[in-house]
């Protein structure tokens, strides 16, 4: 399988090449555009934390209860994917160290990542921001989607990422969910709501925008549903 990515940072789309028999999964609703012979079929999970339960958890976390599942069959094969929100795609190799995904940002896998709900975590007061986190581990690749561009922070030490702009981090890293000031009224007024405070060695990745914060400026503006 080849990857060719188009159109970075700002409208990523990931174009797939496969090789017959080959399969990948994908969040459901990120397919733009495929080889007509493609194979789909839909799925509640697949390997860890699979059936009913594992779909369940994940809507829960904000994802969908589905994954669709491409195979290419007997002949190679294209298909395009991507993200929800206009945005960057970073393709991360896994391979023996557990990656935690924030929810909203897995976008595809190959057939040896195993993918299942991990931290679920509270809504912050101030943030607004529901903490749901995805863990990743197996062999394979596991493609990330970012609102705005994606950008690494090798952390050595500690660091501290508002929640909202996490996109993933890997699990060689501890960490700890905490308030951004050190106290409530600070954390009020500031409008930094809580923070995630990572200790150790290992990579963070961070989005240039945070979700949430957008759809509350946005939707404020919108007018009322009739």
């Amino acid at each position: 399988m080849k990857l060719e990515l188009l159109h970075q940072p700002d409208s990523a789309i990931a174009k797939f090449h496969m090789d017959p028999q080959e399969e990948l999964l994908a969040e459901a609703g990120a397919m733009v555009a495929m080889s007509s012979h493609i194979n789909v079929s839909t799925t509640l999970r697949k390997g860890k934390g699979g059936g009913v339960l594992g779909g369940l958890k994940r809507m829960v976390a904000g994802e969908s209860l589905f994954i669709s599942v491409f195979r290419s069959g007997s002949s190679p094969a294209e298909i395009y994917l991507a993200p929800k929100l206009m945005g960057d795609i970073l393709p991360y190799q896994l391979s023996g160290t557990e990656l935690v995904i924030q929810s909203t940002s897995y976008l595809a896998s190959t057939p040896g990542v195993q993918v299942d709900l991990g931290f679920t975590g509270f809504k912050s007061l101030f943030s607004g921001e529901s903490i749901f986190w995805l863990t990743a581990n197996g062999s394979g690749l596991v493609m990330l989607n970012a609102f705005g561009s994606i950008y690494e922070i090798d952390v050595d030490g500690e660091y501290v990422v508002d929640t909202g702009h996490i996109v993933a981090f890997e699990r060689t890293l501890d960490y700890s969910i905490t308030k951004a000031n050190k106290s409530w009224a600070g954390a009020f007024f500031g409008g930094e709501g809580f923070v995630c405070q990572f200790r150790g060695r290992g990579k963070v990745f961070c989005q240039t925008h945070n979700p949430g914060a957008f759809g509350r400026q946005v939707g404020g503006k919108l007018p009322p549903r009739a």
